[in-house]
């Protein structure tokens, strides 16, 4: 039996005016795998993931996650269904340490409310602690639990990165949206990030990430989706993808 499709996307579009930003794509992620989108700036790779996540409104189509239609649903509802993401500019909570930015995603999972945190109920210190406890968890997994009371915005770029896919695993996903990963990373930062990601999926999550960086994408990719212009020109395996005509040609011109 082949693996279950744990996103299916069909028909999906975007229009902005008269601009056709996304065009009727169609593509699926199977559960377990890492996915890749590629494509030159402008070709709608983002604004697809906007789409998917609910923060923004597609025109046309269908985006089905477990089974369940997202379009419609608003990001926070989304994130409640088993959807987590990063962005391409790391957004850090200031003032706060590395982990306190780590515990602000488990929130999500969590039961107590403003109220009950105000008046310091038993259960709620108890979540609390368990919530810490949790977050350190996935410092320790993702390497960086050294740096736990270190406030975040003063970690290296990479370290930051680190934090946010902690931060994003908190929310306990089934699907793991990456927005440009190796964004403002260097070569070392790059590799390390491809390797969490890895590991990330050998906890059982799906990934699907949008990325610049090919060296990253061939390397961790089962998958790769290439988009241009908002549309869909091939998907296929790594080694398929470095081969293909169309993508050569968009990439390095006739």
């Amino acid at each position: 039996m082949g693996a279950v499709e744990l996103l299916e996307i069909n028909g999906l579009e975007k229009r902005f005016g008269g601009l056709l930003a996304v065009s009727e794509v169609s593509f699926s992620v199977k559960k377990g795998a890492i996915k890749a989108v590629i494509g030159p700036n402008g070709a709608g790779k983002t604004t697809m993931f906007n789409l998917i996540a609910g923060s923004l409104a597609a025109t046309a189509g269908s985006v089905r996650f477990d089974g369940a239609e997202l379009l419609g649903k608003k990001p926070f509802q989304v994130a409640g269904m088993g959807l987590a993401r990063t962005y391409q500019n790391i957004k850090m909570f200031s003032g706060m340490t590395a982990l306190e930015n780590v515990m602000v995603g488990r929130h999500i999972r969590s039961r107590s409310g403003f109220m009950s945190s105000m008046f310091h109920l038993g259960w709620t210190r108890r979540e609390e602690r368990r919530i810490r406890e949790k977050s350190m968890e996935l410092l320790e997994l993702l390497e960086i639990s050294e740096y736990a009371e270190t406030t975040a915005t003063s970690l290296a770029f990479g370290q930051q990165r680190a934090v946010e896919l902690a931060r994003a695993l908190a929310m306990e996903p089934k699907l793991l949206l990456l927005d440009e990963p190796a964004a403002g990373l260097n070569i070392y930062e790059t590799a390390e990030v491809g390797r969490l990601i890895s590991k990330i999926r050998d906890l059982g999550i799906t990934v699907l990430l949008v990325e610049h960086d090919m060296s990253l994408v061939m390397d961790i990719s089962d998958e790769i989706v290439v988009l241009s212009f908002g549309q869909m020109i091939a998907e296929d395996v790594p080694v398929a993808i470095q081969q293909d005509p169309e993508v050569i040609k968009i990439y390095l011109g006739e």
